[in-house]
């Protein structure tokens, strides 16, 4: 019965979902509160039967009741609690239930925290969420229902896939779906503002809170997604231009652009068209990647399904709402009033500038993500597209943001002056150089490349060391410490992830100019020499995991003439999974991580080893988790938490009701 509870959970959920996209936009056309009120209601109890029916597909995972196709096919009795959950969103089909349940929750979270806002603009961003997950709900009841059973119910499952059995995949697709879907609330109150005709400062108030927490889980996924390539696949790398990595990486990039476009909007009260814009697009991407996963066109280690069914709905539903979006974007942008005015050279200018390149990098990845699709649709021919074209193409692009980041957060609002501005950027550039000079020489072997990108990493941190000083001198009256207190959460929030940026970019210019890689051929008692390190591989032993038998590998590491640690990478073999998997040992240092990994047997006594030395490349996920830290930071700022305000701006007045 767990099962049929969960299908019929999600039939109801479909029809609330059919209600709330209706009667709400009915009511604003009537001006009827308790039409519009419908919104609320159906949304959160939409949200109720969506966590139901995800429930119920947890409960039967976890209770290994294989008389279910979806828990047949991805689980197995032994495999340990924490992958029978996980396991839950390692599918397809799970995996939609997830994004679908997600997406409720965003609804709720709107319907819930949503009663600052006026009736009228809460009736048509919830009945837009509704036509999303209408569409959503449609495609998982007709091709990916996760609650079919079979008719003789087998003893024992398949189990899920070896390669997802690993605690980053039970982080990294929540944290991503959260990204991905948390973007459909931007979406929705850009439409509702279409819808509207009305925009404004306190617009961009309400819908930059969502956007950051949407773009604080996307970042989390992506930097989560990434450590797990690194550290589970054996390969050493971080990342791989991969068409997948890329669906994922084009809305963080877009949706970077309309947090910044979002805040000259509430700050200056400009740029409305173009965040509107921004809006649509950044979801428009989070579809696109969910039609590339789900469509059978890519062939990936993270693409799920194969079913052609399948790609065609998903792309009628990308069709659909992209193209409907922006027809109504085309018919309705003209009819918004434009923003106030600025110099070029200004604040404003710079962040304009700042989102015209982010936009230029994003669809750089989008044409070297689509190209070989499309070649291979219109002349039947494969090609490839990949590292050095994604690293030509969007360099430029990098270097240029990435001094725009140094220079705009120290440039005056509406108008700034180039000498001044200059002025202040001095010292922050005398360090930059002295930087760019001194590493690669610390680091024994000098590289134009490496003192540029630390050239560019000790610029945007300088920088913000500048900018923060600016505000906490203390000729300018008042104790240093009182004054940083007194900083707004959002200005320091912004610092920190600006300073995440550069440790990012630290990390990425050192391991790429100084890492060193040796795959070779190791008896017992062999010694290689990495980096700093030298490891000696001393056997391997054999023994039972919980559902997997493992060859362990041993490897003494000395640093000079002394034992530093013993590293030990295994290959995991499960019991209903032909080809072995490979888990790598990593010692993780501030200053590099050594990497051993096992490959395959040439001898009885003697493997394939890679061993790998990484400087810095713990920074570049740190970067990100600073960067994500900073988003948290921000979204701490009194201005930015939800229900502050309690009535509703000039421009929406006319549209509220009593009590909304």
């Amino acid at each position: 019965m767990i099962a049929e509870s969960g299908h019929y959970a999600l039939v109801l959920a479909l029809a609330l979902a059919l209600i709330q996209s209706t009667v709400p936009v009915l009511g604003a056309r009537l001006r009827d509160p308790a039409l519009m009120g419908v919104a609320r209601s159906s949304a959160i109890g939409q949200l109720l039967f969506a966590a139901a029916a995800f429930a119920a597909l947890v409960t039967l995972h976890v209770t290994s009741d294989f008389s279910v196709v979806n828990v047949f096919e991805n689980s197995h009795s032994l495999k340990p609690m924490i992958y029978k959950v996980t396991g839950v969103w390692g599918n397809h089909e799970g995996s939609m239930l997830l994004w679908v349940s997600i997406l409720a929750l965003f609804g709720g979270l709107v319907a819930i925290f949503g009663n600052n806002l006026p009736l009228t603009l809460r009736a048509h961003v919830l009945a837009v969420q509704a036509w999303i997950a209408s569409a959503f709900y449609l495609f998982m009841l007709m091709t990916s229902n996760p609650f079919l059973r079979i008719a003789n119910p087998p003893i024992e499952g398949r189990d899920l896939n070896p390669i997802l059995q690993d605690i980053g995949l039970a982080v990294h697709p929540p944290m991503l779906y959260l990204g991905y879907v948390g973007f459909s609330i931007s979406f929705s109150f850009a439409i509702a503002a279409l819808l509207e005709g009305r925009i404004d400062a306190a617009w961009a108030r309400w819908v930059r809170p969502w956007t950051l927490v949407a773009w604080i889980f996307l970042t989390l996924g992506i930097a989560m997604g990434s450590y797990w390539a690194y550290y589970e696949l054996g390969w050493g790398g971080w990342w791989f231009w991969d068409p997948v990595e890329n669906a994922s990486l084009m809305p963080w990039l877009a949706g970077t652009a309309l947090l910044h476009s979002a805040l000259v909007m509430e700050k200056r009260n400009a740029l409305k068209v173009w965040t509107i814009l921004l809006s649509i697009l950044t979801f428009s991407l989070s579809l696109l990647g969910t039609f590339l996963v789900r469509s059978g066109v890519l062939t990936s280690v993270h693409a799920f399904a194969s079913d052609p069914t399948r790609g065609v709905f998903i792309l009628l539903i990308l069709c659909l709402f992209i193209g409907g979006s922006l027809a109504l974007f085309a018919g309705r942008a003209s009819t918004l009033k434009q923003g106030d005015l600025f110099a070029p050279i200004s604040r404003e200018g710079a962040l304009v500038l700042n989102n015209l390149f982010l936009t230029a990098f994003m669809f750089t990845v989008l044409t070297g993500t689509l190209f070989p699709l499309v070649a291979e649709a219109i002349k039947g021919v494969k090609v490839s597209v990949g590292e050095p074209f994604f690293n030509r193409m969007s360099l430029p692009i990098i270097v240029t943001l990435l001094f725009l980041m140094g220079v705009g957060p120290l440039a005056r609002w509406r108008k700034a002056q180039l000498p001044e501005i200059a002025a202040r950027l001095k010292w922050a550039m005398g360090v930059s150089v002295v930087c760019a000079i001194a590493v690669p020489l610390i680091q024994g072997r000098w590289s134009i490349m490496v003192a540029f990108g630390v050239l560019l990493a000790a610029w945007i941190l300088s920088s913000s060391l500048v900018n923060l000083w600016s505000r906490l001198r203390p000729s300018e009256g008042g104790h240093v410490g009182t004054k940083l207190a007194s900083l707004p959460r959002g200005y320091l929030g912004m610092l920190m992830a600006h300073i995440g940026v550069a440790a990012f970019v630290t990390g990425i210019t050192l391991v790429k100019g100084y890492e060193v890689e040796k795959d070779v051929r190791m008896d017992v008692g062999d010694t290689v020499a990495i980096g700093p390190y030298s490891a000696k591989f001393t056997g391997t032993s054999e023994g039972d995991g919980p559902n997997y038998k493992y060859l362990r590998g041993q490897f003494e590491i000395y640093r000079g003439d002394k034992l530093v640690r013993t590293m030990l990478p295994e290959k995991h073999q499960f019991a209903n999974k032909g080809e072995p998997m490979t888990d790598a040992a990593i010692a993780p240092g501030i200053a590099g991580d050594l990497y051993v990994s096992m490959g395959e047997p040439v001898s009885p006594t003697a493997w394939v080893v890679r061993v790998y030395f990484k400087p810095f490349v713990d920074w570049i996920w740190g970067g990100c988790l600073m960067m994500a830290l900073g988003g948290v930071l921000a979204l701490s700022d009194r201005r930015y938490r939800l229900a502050q305000r309690a009535g509703a701006p000039a421009s929406f007045a006319g549209a509220a009701a009593p009590g909304a």
